[in-house]
């Protein structure tokens, strides 16, 4: 959250990938096969070579199978791997992968006609990347590559097929249905949901969930969240594996029950609410206790909670000495002070160094008991997700039903993603705000330290405008997102952000845009959405130390939208 944070990738990079698109030039025919070699990774690296010693096969995550390709980007490489395959000449191909983590590029060079490539954002599930390639009339073999990005995360691949007909090279052995799932629990409920869980299956690309013996849905990865169901109502569920060669039997029947009562993620918010971090270290802003932050914000998130030795799970420690002697007894009567006010007061996650993950059921589960842990000691109404080196959709999702399931439904979240967090509903944390929409407060997306993007109408915008606050916010707007769900997050001054600040006239024209249409840029919504929840600032210390200006202008705007 603090400021100066590093941008994912140079925006022209990804307008100009997002660009990107092909077509196919032919259909398969009954002979074709996988021209791949060790398209699973199932025996090492053989038949791939990585640039830079850049890969290694990791037994955890993986698509199918026992094995996956992990490969780690440095500053000047960006980890290629590639493989040289036999194909036929004048012969289309489909080319796909299935990838996760970082930046993931997927590709081929050598056809001898127009060589291709793919590639997506970072992404916490496996997502399959395709594309085609016909060979030229004397090609006979060709170069497939999966590569990442510079300086970024590591990324995943498995299951890397060449489809098409044989180029003499052979083929893997064909897969075999995949074993029965075993070890599935229900993981949370709320009134109108149900999450499940279940072991891996080795071989498997995907499951199958079935309720009183139907399918109601098809995943690729471990654990699902069903939605729509009626309260105080017991469900039956039953899950299968499958992949390309058929589909395992039914899992032995789990029963959910769904509670009598549902988060509703607002507690008694205001319609419109301002939102404000509260610093807990002293970087050059103004000192606050809690008590001596302004009434216009309605929600106050306490940044951070730190990570602890325990996967997944956090603590928090106030800054009594950075403080001025602010003392724990101070601070959760303060607290209590803001409650009796109409305050809600938060624990926020993450933060520009934030070091917690979230990847698998034991950390969500550690997640979610140490935070209610901390809502009981302090009397923290809730959590913030701040985590700005990546989220995984599957597991904070269960993370967060679990505390939902434990805090009830006065709970509040709210999330506080970057700019490129929010370009895709597919996405991780676009994905994790849809999967929680029932429990889920506001996501106050940073519209700061931030490259160019897309808006919803496909242009690109650069921050420090009207249009980019707007066109952005359209983004999640038509994403899925209910406008009570969404509002703009802004620097409360121009040391609060390495870029992005913009006045609180342009935050108030932008609120006005999307609530009524008037004082918009050159872009204008096609509908209005007069339920958007409001604004949020980093931080109300900057706020402080520029005299309240923010505060003062936007709080008091936001409380005004009708």
């Amino acid at each position: 959250m603090p400021a100066l944070r590093k941008r994912r990738l140079w925006a022209g990079v990804a307008m100009a990938a997002l660009a990107l698109s092909f077509a196919g030039t032919g259909q398969a025919s009954a002979a074709d096969i996988n021209n791949a070699k060790n398209a699973g990774f199932e025996s090492g690296l053989t038949n791939w070579t990585c640039t830079a010693g850049s890969g290694t096969t990791v037994s955890s995550p993986v698509h199918s199978g026992a094995s996956a390709l992990k490969a780690t980007p440095a500053g000047q490489d960006n980890a290629q791997c590639s493989e040289s395959v036999a194909v036929k000449p004048n012969s289309t191909y489909t080319l796909s992968a299935w990838v996760q983590g970082g930046y993931s590029y997927l590709g081929v060079t050598g056809t001898g006609t127009t060589d291709v490539s793919t590639w997506t954002p970072d992404t916490s599930a496996w997502k399959q990347l395709s594309t085609t390639f016909t060979t030229g009339a004397s090609t006979t073999s060709v170069s497939v590559y999966t590569h990442g990005w510079y300086g970024q995360a590591a990324y995943y691949a498995d299951d890397i097929s060449v489809y098409g007909p044989d180029g003499g090279g052979g083929s893997d052995p064909a897969p075999t249905v995949p074993a029965t799932p075993t070890g599935v629990t229900v993981s949370s409920t709320t009134s109108s949901s149900v999450s499940l869980a279940w072991s891996a299956v080795s071989g498997a690309t995907g499951y199958n969930v079935y309720r009183s013996g139907t399918k109601i849905t098809a995943v690729t990865g471990t654990s699902a969240t069903i939605t729509g169901l009626a309260a105080s109502t017991a469900y039956s569920f039953q899950i299968t594996a499958t992949n390309s060669a058929g589909e395992s039997g039914k899992s032995t029947a789990v029963t959910g029950t769904t509670t009598a009562t549902g988060g509703g993620g607002t507690g008694t918010l205001p319609k419109h609410a301002v939102t404000g971090y509260w610093q807990n270290f002293n970087n050059g802003a103004t000192v606050q206790k809690l008590s001596a932050v302004s009434s216009q914000y309605d929600i106050i998130a306490v940044a951070f909670a730190d990570a602890t030795s325990t996967p997944g799970a956090v603590s928090f420690t106030l800054d009594s000495a950075g403080l001025g002697g602010y003392t724990v007894d101070q601070f959760k009567a303060d607290i209590a002070a803001k409650h009796a006010a109409g305050k809600k007061v938060i624990i926020s996650i993450g933060g520009q160094n934030g070091t917690i993950s979230v990847s698998d059921s034991t950390s969500a589960t550690n997640f979610a008991n140490s935070v209610y842990s901390l809502m009981q000691t302090y009397g923290f109404d809730g959590v913030d997700i701040d985590l700005e080196n990546g989220i995984n959709a599957t597991y904070m999702t269960q993370a967060l039903r679990s505390l939902s399931s434990k805090a009830g439904s006065s709970l509040i979240i709210t999330m506080a993603p970057q700019t490129i967090d929010m370009q895709s509903t597919s996405n991780a944390y676009f994905q994790t705000a849809l999967n929680i929409k029932d429990i889920l407060t506001v996501v106050n997306m940073q519209y700061y330290n931030s490259g160019t993007m897309l808006g919803c109408d496909g242009k690109v915008y650069g921050q420090g405008t009207v249009d980019f606050l707007t066109a952005l916010a359209c983004i999640q707007l038509q994403g899925g997102l209910a406008p009570s769900q969404v509002g703009l997050g802004l620097p409360a001054s121009t040391s609060a952000a390495g870029s992005g600040y913009v006045s609180p006239t342009i935050v108030n024209n932008a609120l006005d845009c999307l609530t009524a249409g008037t004082n918009c840029g050159t872009f204008k919504p096609s509908k209005t959405y007069p339920d958007l929840r409001g604004a949020m600032t980093w931080s109300t210390n900057w706020d402080a130390a520029a005299g309240s200006s923010w505060s003062n202008s936007v709080g008091a705007h936001v409380h005004a939208l009708p």
